[in-house]
């Protein structure tokens, strides 16, 4: 029987775990702190329950909905579905219909307000030639260049594929991949029609998934250990050791961010390549203002879009499970909102939500979530770790593993599947 340590209980290291506690092989998850989530957690804030970042997901995301259901954390209650919906108030409105791909798409892009006729054929005909090309470019290169090439005019960069890119890529387009934006667009605006919704969690990210796994993983015979670090992994005769004194196990699955793995590399020469390749990374941050008004305040939808200034996107988390007149505010990427001190960005994000809401009143209290190195930064021909590493038991998960996909909560999901279906699939062998 394997025994398996998992090191790091981020959503990558948790979908590890979960995936082998259902297949029956006994898991340890090591965890430094004593949150569940890694960089997609809960935090207390003002005594409320909520996130160090506001995430969304998409229907694409299929193997995160699927481990929620696994353990018990029923999507449709814990997330609220809604067709594509991209609005920015005055500006710019694009909706979804029920109608099956790729019709959808092509209505939804026909019916746009806020650009010209000759701005959505020119949307359509991109979308038509990467499908031509089955989403696959002849070479990687900038986004910002590939539009210019395909002639996209600047409302229909500026409002769909711009935004679009920084909320999938978390990397503007004058640095974003090209071919991993396509890998995007393909498996999800242009898949079927649920691939393309926008699913809005109704409640923090541990009680989403971390917080349900831990109690699958714990029922299933695993367990997860908090608060220990795992300063190194020796391998000795045909076992990994864990630290001095935290136990043996013969396969090792390192699900931590991609700038920790040098020091696993030191006493794991196996690691080298892949630490090496992490060295070339550069990271985006992701900043989140919770900004709380009285009860009153409201948003006309639970998300909205906004072009000018720092905000990029603003959410109502009074429709989204949380208290009424709190409002989170995010901007992607790195920009000039990153030379401002915190009570300075919440000034210009309160004038901002102004022009939305006119009759915005003063502030009760706010405060400024700064992820530094939220994601790495998606440019083009960026060599990514493989999850297998040239030594027997030793494997990678995480959203940095080489995928069609950038750093998002899918793409952690799916490495710590793939990582746990690999130790599995031995066993069977």
């Amino acid at each position: 029987m394997k025994q398996v340590a998992v090191v790091g209980a981020g959503y990558a290291g948790l979908a590890a775990a979960v995936e082998l506690a259902a297949a029956g092989i006994p898991v340890t998850v090591f965890e430094a702190s004593r949150m569940l989530g890694g960089r997609a957690r809960s935090v207390e804030i003002e005594g409320i329950a909520l996130d160090n970042g506001q995430h969304i997901l998409s229907g694409a995301y299929r193997e995160t909905q699927r481990l929620m259901e696994m353990v018990g954390a029923a999507s449709q209650r814990l997330l609220l579905r809604q067709s594509l919906l991209l609005e920015y108030p005055g500006e710019f409105r694009i909706a979804a219909p029920q109608l099956p791909a790729p019709l959808h798409l092509a209505a939804a892009l026909l019916c746009a307000k806020g650009i010209s006729w000759l701005d959505k054929w020119a949307a359509i005909r991109f979308m038509q030639k990467l499908k031509a090309a089955n989403y696959h470019l002849a070479h990687d290169l900038p986004l910002s260049e590939l539009l210019a090439a395909e002639r996209q005019p600047p409302r229909v960069r500026r409002y769909l594929w711009e935004p679009l890119c920084v909320a999938a890529l978390n990397t503007p387009t004058e640095y974003a991949s090209s071919q991993v934006f396509a890998n995007v667009l393909r498996d999800s605006l242009a898949a079927a029609r649920v691939d393309s919704d926008l699913l809005l969690p109704l409640t923090d990210l541990s009680q989403l998934f971390p917080q349900p796994a831990e109690e699958f993983i714990d029922a299933h015979g695993g367990e997860i250990k908090r608060g220990i670090r795992v300063e190194h992994i020796r391998f000795e005769d045909t076992q990994f050791r864990i630290n001095e004194e935290d136990g043996t196990f013969n396969h090792v699955i390192i699900a931590v961010a991609p700038y920790h793995l040098a020091a696993f590399a030191v006493v794991l020469p196996a690691l080298a390549e892949a630490a090496t390749q992490v060295t070339a990374f550069s990271y985006e941050p992701i900043v989140t203002a919770y900004l709380a008004y009285p009860e009153s305040v409201r948003l006309p939808q639970p998300m909205l879009g906004h072009a000018d200034g720092n905000l990029q996107w603003l959410f109502d988390r009074g429709q989204l499970g949380g208290p009424a007149g709190l409002l989170a505010a995010v901007i992607s990427a790195r920009g000039r909102h990153q030379d401002l001190p915190p009570d300075a960005l919440v000034a210009q994000l309160h004038e901002e939500i102004r022009g939305i809401l006119p009759n915005l009143p003063a502030l009760l209290w706010s405060r400024v979530i700064v992820e530094k190195r939220a994601t790495f930064a998606c440019t083009p021909g960026l060599l990514r770790p493989a999850m297998q590493t040239p030594m027997a038991g030793l494997l990678l998960a995480g959203d940095y593993i080489a995928s069609d996909y950038p750093a998002t909560i899918e793409s952690a999901v799916r490495s710590g599947v793939a990582a746990a279906r690999h130790i599995a699939d031995e066993q069977i062998a």
